[in-house]
């Protein structure tokens, strides 16, 4: 079965919350002959199954897409998640993500891509996301004629991406997704039944141009047909119009869709650094030559044509910066930004542009000559200041003078050569001597090519070659009509009217006067030619720099006519002369020449439509005069003479004027010559001194909108401050309170100005007027506490006023917090501690009583056990048990010694002294000295620091526990303890590393467990480390440990420093 290419092409972005709204979108899809081609943000490393899980919701054919795929009618192309995609000639192609640096904007590759593969059929779909992905993309599809969907931003949780394409201006629907299908179908069956009712698209479109020239100061005249016509068609389809005739009828009476189709031709697409080639050529052969040929003091001009949002205009002036370098205060840089849109420039003129936009700016000079704001990037004002962005349009407008470079790309392609032609003349004449000319890669110079040196072929960049400016007499004239306006014909200056020649009635008469080898000529009452049918050639003596039909006639012919001229001057009938016998090209031929006059506009006797008719018979025409040339000579003479005389009285009455007029005229020139000089300089100061007028002025109306914001922020966020604020002047006069006060002071909008001491207060606040001038005085905030007349307790602070001009106090602000609650809670929180100190104290009787009563019938039953060990027993087995008896007593002490200890913790903690720790350190190796020498232990210590502020008596027990546990937990090999202090910023480190046995990951958090013992098969109560910790925790400090199985441990106690 034979694929069939789709009508159009729907490229649908979507990203974050896309899934439901594409179910949405294609739950509503119809049948209808299109493709689509979904682009959504997926994780590289997620197998897409959006193709499989939207196949449930439509009816068209649902697949992933693959490389070189062709596009067939009724499909839907899901991208891959690892891909970039592409379209071209109906094909997708696929690339991978890794290949590319920076963020994947892959909505944006592909919707640029479908741009430029499907122009018109192009439809472009934003739905929700995250970031500005496809708004780039959005200005391509736009500019090649195509139309643009946006989900309303209003309506969803991840609005960015439709929100920045909104903001872009080239939107033509905001709808919810499920409406979105109607609208397409609907656009796209107008634009079908509008390109088969073409025939009179020409004069509709003529109609429509001049709509727009009425309306707005913009003239589409000489712009290329194609391009206009196919985006008056896509406006019409996008308004439900079938014929361009009804869609006229309605622009006529809507000035708002006017506007709109005037906006769809002026499709604003630029970007930083665009064309990296080019930009490279330019900083490193242009602007070099222009700096380096620059005088003390010269000022660099430049000229940026159709600068749209300003993105090129701003590159180059960053450019021209980094070139300067050290010299950018010698020479001032003017950067003349012109565009004929208006609302582009406003754009421009902020110097604000998306994270998308400035993608493609170095990094360098984005860190350098932007400033984050938000999502968005600020321009630097040093890069704004030189730039100067005003309305200028180059069909109309005289260029810019005395510039060391214009750029002028993408722009002249929209135009006809003859437009073209001009404008090039003009840009020519706008250039210094030695000035370059930067064009876009699609334009060529040649009117104006003789003039110009070759920098960069490629790049399109030339130089100016001649030292003066060269005028084209045409290049400034503004061509007053160009399409035939049936609608508004009224009396004018002949000389101003062209006869169309952009109709199809016109190629009918041309082929038709082709044929025959008849020539059909319009002239006006001065025999100037004003629109001709025919072969010229076979009539006509080409002839430079003229239009007067007489001087282009060969002899015989030139008195015919002026003789039939004369005679239809006399009866205005027509006049036809037959047998005028001419040679043309090496040929005789007899011509019948015809003269009739027009009437036109009202005006008789004006023009004049002369036919010259290859004269194949002999036969004399009824009403004919029969050429006889000496006859004709003799009255042409006598004409002439009469003609001659009267122009001979004539230059004599004008002469004797202009002899009066000359010589003040002479000495008005040269006034006029100096005032033109002074006038032009002026006129360039004052513009731009006016765009800077103008920035300033946006500038000033953007902050007062700011500071009217923020006022009412500050105003609600005053009037809903329920706690209360007041603000006293420098002379302690109330100037203004929040609403919430009134409920701490008495106060009335009448008090406004008051002294505050003379203002009744309901709470007993003595030194508040001590307090704001101690704040007055010395800067620093006072906060109290204070209770009011019912009871309640307010937390007041009183700070100082600040203006940042100067930096003054110039008042207090005084802020009341109602503290009730935290005081009740304060109050319950103090009975509380109280309670408790009174328990802890009794638990502190209470250990030291027990552990004193169980340790006194503990001696007696170990001393008995001691006698009953040196009597004789008969029984040999019960000397174990006596064993038992006593081991088990033993511990059991111990354990009763240590409980007394943990209750002696805080009593000994309060007890701080200065402690040497190596008179500690030996203390404490002579007491294990038995035990190091059994255990062959060696011992050795690094104290960078030697004094610890602690409890000598605590420092010592903790560090005898670490050193004993050391050696008891020794592996096979003898035991090796290093000791070191060093300073740990606000703190001092004790480390105790050995070599033992080591402690298993999961059960070093139990070390410091009371009764916490690792080892069963180690003597030990488990509560030495317990004691270490609570004891460092008590004075403030903290203990680690570090271990590794096999290799043994490390722990580290930080002790505070105090200062």
């Amino acid at each position: 079965m034979k694929s069939i290419e789709p009508h159009h092409i729907v490229a649908i972005g979507a990203s974050a919350g896309g899934l439901d709204e594409l179910i949405a979108f294609f739950e509503n899809t119809p049948l209808d002959g299109v493709a689509y081609i979904v682009v959504q943000h997926l994780s590289q490393d997620y197998e897409s199954k959006l193709a499989e899980v939207l196949s449930k919701y439509s009816k068209l054919v649902m697949v992933q897409a693959v490389n070189d795929i062709r596009i067939e009618t009724n499909f839907v192309y899901v991208i891959p998640g690892d891909k970039f995609m592409r379209i071209q000639r109906g094909h997708l192609y696929l690339s991978e993500k890794s290949e590319v640096r920076g963020p994947h904007l892959t909505i944006n590759t592909f919707f640029s891509s479908l741009a430029a593969d499907c122009g018109t059929k192009a439809i472009g779909i934003i739905l929700s996301g995250l970031g500005s992905d496809g708004s780039n993309g959005v200005k391509a599809i736009k500019k090649a004629g195509g139309m643009v969907i946006a989900r309303n931003p209003e309506t969803t949780e991840f609005k960015s991406m439709p929100s920045n394409a909104v903001a872009t201006g080239m939107v033509d629907f905001i709808v919810e997704p499920e409406a979105m299908p109607g609208v397409i179908e609907e656009y796209v069956k107008r634009e079908i039944e509008l390109l088969a009712a073409g025939i009179s698209d020409e004069e509709n479109m003529a109609g429509l141009i001049e709509l727009i020239s009425q309306q707005l100061p913009l003239d589409f005249s000489d712009y290329k047909e194609s391009t206009i016509l196919r985006r008056i068609k896509r406006r019409a389809a996008y308004n439900n119009f079938s014929r361009l005739e009804t869609y006229l009828e309605f622009a006529k009476g809507s000035p708002s869709e006017t506007e709109a189709l005037a906006k769809d031709f002026l499709i604003s697409v630029t970007a930083f650094f665009r064309d990296a080639e080019a930009f490279d050529s330019l900083e490193k052969r242009v602007l070099p030559a222009i700096i380096k040929g620059l005088a003390s003091g010269q000022e660099i001009r430049i000229w940026v044509t159709g600068c749209a949002t300003g993105e090129e205009a701003y590159s180059m002036a960053i450019l021209v910066r980094e070139l300067l370098g050290e010299k950018a205060q010698e020479h001032e840089v003017k950067i003349f930004a012109t565009d004929i849109d208006t609302a582009a420039l406003a754009h421009a003129g902020k110097g604000i542009y998306t994270a998308s936009v400035v993608s493609q700016v170095p990094q360098k000079y984005l860190e350098k000559y932007f400033v984050q704001e938000g999502d968005d990037y600020k321009v630097v004002p040093e890069i704004r200041r030189t730039l100067i962005f005003s309305r200028h349009d180059l069909v109309k407008n005289p260029p810019y003078c005395n510039m060391h470079l214009i750029s002028c790309r993408n722009l002249l392609i929209y135009m006809t050569p003859t437009l073209q032609q001009k404008i090039y003349h003009m840009l020519l004449f706008g250039l210094k001597p030695e000035g370059y000319l930067f064009l876009g890669s699609s334009e060529n110079p040649l009117p104006i090519l003789k003039s110009l040196k070759v920098i960069d072929k490629n790049s399109k960049v030339y130089k100016k070659l001649d030292a003066s400016p060269s005028v084209n007499f045409e290049t400034f004239t503004v061509p007053e009509y160009t399409y035939y306006k049936p609608a508004s014909l009224g009396p004018s200056q002949p000389e101003n009217i062209k006869i169309p020649d952009r109709t199809l009635d016109g190629a009918i008469i041309e082929t038709l006067f082709n044929e025959e080898q008849r020539l059909l000529i319009c002239v006006d009452e001065n025999n100037k030619v004003l629109k001709s049918y025919g072969p010229t050639g076979k009539f006509l003596t080409q002839k430079n720099f003229t239009s007067d039909l007489t001087e282009l006639l060969p002899g015989p012919l030139a008195i015919a006519f002026k003789t039939a001229c004369n005679k239809v001057s006399e009866t205005p009938q027509k006049a036809v002369v037959t047998g005028i016998v001419i040679k043309q090209s090496k040929e005789t031929i007899k011509v019948t020449l015809a003269v009739s006059p027009m009437i036109y506009k009202g005006r008789p006797n004006g023009f004049l439509l002369v036919q010259f008719t290859h004269d194949e018979h002999s036969a004399l025409l009824p009403g004919a005069m029969e050429f006889d040339e000496n006859l004709y000579l003799d009255d042409y003479s006598r004409f002439l003479e009469q003609e001659n005389k009267d122009q001979k009285e004539q230059l004599a009455a004008a002469s004797e004027k202009l002899f009066a007029l000359n010589e003040n005229m002479q000495s008005f020139n040269e006034e006029l010559l100096s005032a033109n000089e002074e006038m032009q300089s002026t006129n360039e100061e004052m513009q731009s001194i006016n765009e800077e007028l103008h920035t300033i002025n946006a500038d000033y109306q953007l902050k007062n909108k700011e500071l009217l914001e923020l006022n009412d922020d500050l105003n609600n966020y005053f009037k809903s401050n329920i706690n209360g604020q007041l603000f006293v002047s420098s002379d302690l006069r109330l100037m203004r309170f929040s609403p919430g006060t009134v409920r701490h002071i008495n106060l009335l909008e009448s008090d406004i100005g008051r002294p505050i001491s003379n203002i009744s207060t309901n709470f007993r606040f003595e030194t508040l007027s001590e307090d704001i001038n101690h704040v007055l005085n010395n800067g620093y905030s006072i906060t109290r506490e204070i209770q009011s007349n019912d009871g309640k307790w307010y937390q007041v602070m009183t700070m100082a006023y600040i203006r940042q001009l100067g930096n003054k106090r110039t008042g207090a602000i005084i802020t009341f917090n109602d503290i009730t609650q935290l005081k009740e809670i304060q109050q319950q929180l103090d009975k509380k501690n109280q309670i408790l100190t009174r328990i802890n104290a009794d638990l502190d009787n209470f250990v030291h009583t027990a552990s004193h009563d169980l340790l006194e019938p503990l001696g007696n039953i170990e001393f008995s056990i001691g006698l009953m060990d040196s009597m004789p027993v008969d029984n040999p087995e019960l000397k174990p048990f006596l064993e038992i008896i006593r081991r088990s007593v033993k511990n059991f002490s111990s354990l009763v010694k240590d409980i007394g200890a943990v209750a002696k913790i805080e009593d000994e903690a309060i007890k701080t002294e200065l402690v040497d720790l190596n008179e500690i350190l030996d203390n404490i190796l002579w007491s294990l000295g038995e035990t190091i020498k059994q255990s062959g232990a060696l011992i050795t210590s690094d104290l960078k620091v030697g004094h610890i502020l602690f409890s000598k008596k605590n420092l010592r027990s903790i560090l005898f526990n670490l050193v004993s546990n050391a050696i008891k937990y020794c592996s096979e090999e003898s035991p090796v303890i290093n000791i070191q202090t060093v300073v740990a910023g606000e703190f001092t480190a004790l480390s105790v590393q050995d070599n033992g046995i080591g402690i298993s990951p999961d059960e070093i958090d139990k070390v410091f467990d009371k009764y916490g013992r690792l080892q069963t098969d180690r003597e030990g109560q488990g509560i030495g480390l317990y004691l270490a910790k609570k004891i460092i925790d008590t004075a403030g400090g903290s203990i680690r440990v570090e271990s590794t199985p096999g290799s043994g441990s490390k722990f580290v106690i930080y002790f505070p420093v105090q200062g």
